[in-house]
């Protein structure tokens, strides 16, 4: 089998959580992968990978400290063989890199993996979720020169043994021309908004099933009753009934809160996608079907505008 490689996100010299779900995912495919670490003064960043990868790829360039897909490409096909399994998460940035990536080393390219039912000969098995989550379809890849998956967050457990003791090995001498048209700025921070949900151990995060503006309120009343913080998905900031700041997802805030109450949410793989850690999540929305309950440790069908009030009275209550 063709050797497989993880790309690892980091931020701030903190592996990002998806780098030991790759090595989960890697081990569901038949084996080990090699993680590759790309960026400027990445020595720490290895190092820490290295206690999950029995093996490291070092790709230290200054060209690379900010993660340009462009720049991130080039480097890549100057150190992976050509028929590697490359696995990337399948975040804002894994989006922009990989289809690109797939291209340059002409090889299969799938989007948004959620398992695997293993390799046969050269046929890769892949599971994908369509319709918003709501069906798996299995399909039949060939990697005969390679692949470039993109593989969703969340889906694969933490590998969080931390027993590798492997090696890195510095690959930065292999790179070829960097130069790309592509050309990073600046980074723009946004401003900081009324809380901030990051901190919060418990978010009660409404969606959708909200309804209105005026029945925020009640999300409101259960947090304060259970002391928590109001979340939402992107729907509710969309409308303007809450500020961008309390978004979770991949286009808002990442949270890891020890309890998730998830309010009339369906459970898209962008909102999913910000959630991380592994929180208790209780999910309450009236469609049976949510894909939220593949995910909940709870799940409760009921309207949440009646089980809101109800739960706030009782909490009350004691």
């Amino acid at each position: 089998m063709a050797q497989i490689f993880a790309y690892i996100v980091h931020k701030d010299g903190v592996l990002d959580d998806t780098a030991l779900e790759l090595v989960t995912a890697a081990k569901k495919l038949g084996g080990e992968a090699i993680a590759v670490v790309t960026g400027s003064g990445v020595d720490a960043v290895c190092t820490e990978a290295a206690a999950s990868y029995k093996e490291v790829y070092k790709i230290d360039n200054e060209a690379l400290a900010y993660p340009n897909a462009e720049v991130v490409r080039k480097a890549l096909v100057s150190v992976l063989p050509s028929d590697a399994i490359v696995l990337i998460p399948h975040t804002t940035f894994g989006m922009d890199l990989g289809p690109g990536l797939s291209i340059k080393m002409d090889s299969a390219f799938v989007a948004d993996a959620v398992d695997f039912d293993g390799i046969e000969g050269s046929t890769l098995k892949v599971v994908r979720q369509e319709f918003g989550g709501q069906v798996s379809t299995h399909m039949n890849c060939d990697i005969s020169t390679g692949v470039v998956i993109n593989v969703r967050p969340g889906p694969f457990l933490p590998d969080e043994s931390k027993s590798a003791g492997g090696s890195v090995v510095d690959k930065s001498g292999d790179l070829g021309d960097l130069a790309v048209g592509r050309k990073f700025l600046e980074i723009i921070v946004p401003e900081a908004g009324d809380v901030d949900i990051t901190k919060s151990d418990v978010l009660v995060s409404v969606g959708r099933g909200i309804e209105d503006e005026d029945n925020i309120e009640a999300a409101n009343e259960l947090a304060e009753a259970m002391g928590a913080v109001v979340s939402c998905s992107r729907p509710i900031v969309d409308a303007k009934w809450l500020d961008k700041s309390r978004q979770v997802g991949t286009s808002g805030q990442t949270v890891k809160p020890k309890v998730y109450m998830a309010m009339g949410i369906s459970g898209s793989f962008q909102h999913l996608g910000g959630i991380k850690g592994s929180p208790f999540i209780v999910a309450v929305n009236k469609n049976p079907k949510a894909p939220i309950f593949q995910v909940a440790d709870v799940g409760i069908i009921a309207d949440i505008l009646e089980f809101m009030p109800e739960l706030t009275e009782a909490l009350g209550d004691k």
